[in-house]
């Protein structure tokens, strides 16, 4: 039974790393530099870290069986950790400090192209953008 259970997670696991790359893929097409890939920092994770012009994107990814789904999985804690880690990393980089940030989603679903949310929720979690 554990050993199902391991699978389980090292299947979840090995698709996340593969959603997370095809996001990061994704938003290289559209013009996007990727700074960084699965920031952690105490009280979080960021899946992505990617800059365009004068703006930074703290991006989640989220694959689920259709869009709607992988948005709503992005829970008000969820948003609260992003928010903690992104900060961590805007104070261990000053020069990103005159840029805007936001905090985007790329969602994942099967046989469709990825999708951008850009301004997908606010640093304080719990509220999602249209």
């Amino acid at each position: 039974m554990a050993k199902r259970g391991r699978d389980a997670r090292e299947k979840a696991y090995r698709a996340g790393l593969v959603a997370e790359g095809l996001a990061a893929f994704w938003l290289r097409l559209k013009g996007w530099r990727v700074l960084a890939r699965r920031y952690r920092a105490p009280g979080g994770e960021i899946d992505i870290i990617a800059r365009r012009k004068d703006v930074i994107a703290f991006v989640e990814v989220k694959a689920r069986r259709d869009f709607d789904a992988a948005l709503l999985a992005i829970s008000p804690a969820n948003q609260r950790r992003i928010a903690a880690a992104s900060r961590s990393w805007l104070a261990a980089n000053p020069k990103a400090a005159g840029r805007t940030y936001r905090f985007d989603a790329v969602l994942i679903s099967p046989r469709r192209l990825p999708r951008h949310v850009e301004n997908a929720f606010e640093a304080g979690g719990g509220s999602f953008l249209p």
